[in-house]
């Protein structure tokens, strides 16, 4: 029995084999890209990211920041 991770591994690596060589750097490039958006970051660097943002006036006002939350 084929279990889920491996399934898309193998589905994965499929796609990789059938690549053009020549195509392969650009794939890594774009799976790093991806996985650095779809991972959270360590809560440290999400820290220093915000400070850095504040620093630089990189603000929104209190009253605009929940703008939209509640709309459906």
């Amino acid at each position: 029995m084929t279990t889920y991770p491996t399934l898309y591994t193998e589905k994965i690596s499929e796609e990789i084999d059938k690549t053009p060589e020549e195509y392969l750097p650009a794939l890594l490039e774009m799976v790093r890209l991806f996985r650095e958006t779809v991972t959270l970051k360590p809560a440290e660097l999400s820290f220093r990211q915000g400070w850095q943002e504040a620093m630089n006036g990189e603000l929104l006002p209190l009253d605009q920041l929940w703008e939209g939350v509640d709309a459906a």
